[in-house]
């Protein structure tokens, strides 16, 4: 039986957010439902995954608060568990970009659904923008998108900073995975004097489900937050594995590398493991061979 994979979010005023974390915690695994769940003041994020009567359990309890009726949802299927466990976190911000001020709740871009998306990073005059982080770009973007080069999306006001002119970038597009990280760089652009920002509704994820492949701008794969790694057009399982020792993606071409070794290193983190690390890399892999 498959398991549902839903992603989910929303912006707003959310003062008693801290009285929420247990009564949700003990529903999601009342329900064997596993995943991460983030609670601010600012709102809600989370993804999280189990059977289709627990998911469904956890969103209805959601939308009985009214503020959560609209919630920004999307659904993808795994074969198997994609999380090892539960956990509801209090944050200061729902997806950090270390500007409080800046607020999606106060004001932001325009809202493209993926049926129109093609159309819009497809004029030259907008400038398009993958608002990710540099190894999840690696495994695929749009045509025409930037890369900002970030490591995290606190850097990403410095990206702009440097690199775009209000007065010379009269149109910006910009998309993250499932939409929540563009809610406060939209946000962020429009602080800072742009008039015309555009994000795509529901991310790439969104995207990758209504578009049909042989209309799609979308190169490569997409890099999701769980153990499935990656996912293909139809939210279909990607081809990436994980590099147990560092975290980041790897290609079947990566593992032809010499710096790639099952469970201990890859060429991403290969330079960089001290022989400390290696030594206790290859313990923790005899113990899940023994």
């Amino acid at each position: 039986m498959s398991v549902i994979v839903a992603a989910l979010y929303k912006f707003v005023k959310f003062p008693d957010y801290t009285e929420k974390k247990q009564p949700l915690l003990s529903l999601c695994q009342t329900q064997g439902i596993k995943g991460t769940v983030l609670l601010a003041e600012e709102g809600i994020n989370g993804t999280i995954a189990g059977s289709r009567e627990g998911i469904d359990a956890v969103v209805n309890y959601l939308h009985c608060d009214s503020r959560f009726t609209d919630l920004e949802y999307k659904e993808s299927t795994a074969e198997s568990q994609p999380f090892l466990r539960m956990k509801v976190r209090l944050k200061n911000e729902i997806v950090t970009l270390g500007i409080p001020e800046v607020s999606p709740n106060k004001q932001v871009g325009t809202y493209v659904n993926p049926k129109d998306w093609n159309d819009i990073i497809s004029n030259p005059e907008v400038t398009v923008i993958d608002t990710r982080n540099d190894y999840e770009v690696s495994l695929g973007t749009f045509q025409r998108a930037e890369n900002p080069q970030t490591e995290s999306f606190r850097e990403f006001p410095e990206y702009i900073s440097n690199n775009l002119n209000p007065d010379k970038h009269k149109k910006v597009a910009m998309f993250c995975t499932g939409g929540i990280r563009c809610e406060k760089a939209t946000s962020y652009l429009l602080s800072q004097g742009f008039q015309e920002v555009y994000h795509l509704k529901g991310g790439i994820l969104k995207y990758l489900e209504e578009v049909p492949e042989e209309q799609s701008l979308w190169k490569g794969e997409c890099f999701v937050f769980d153990q499935r790694i990656a996912v293909r057009h139809g939210l279909k399982p990607g081809s990436y594995d994980m590099c147990m020792s560092c975290g980041h993606p790897i290609s079947q071409d990566d593992k032809l590398s010499p710096k790639y070794e099952d469970g201990i290193s890859c060429p991403y983190c290969f330079d960089n493991l001290t022989e400390e690390k290696k030594a206790k890399m290859h313990e923790k892999k005899r113990q899940r061979l023994d």
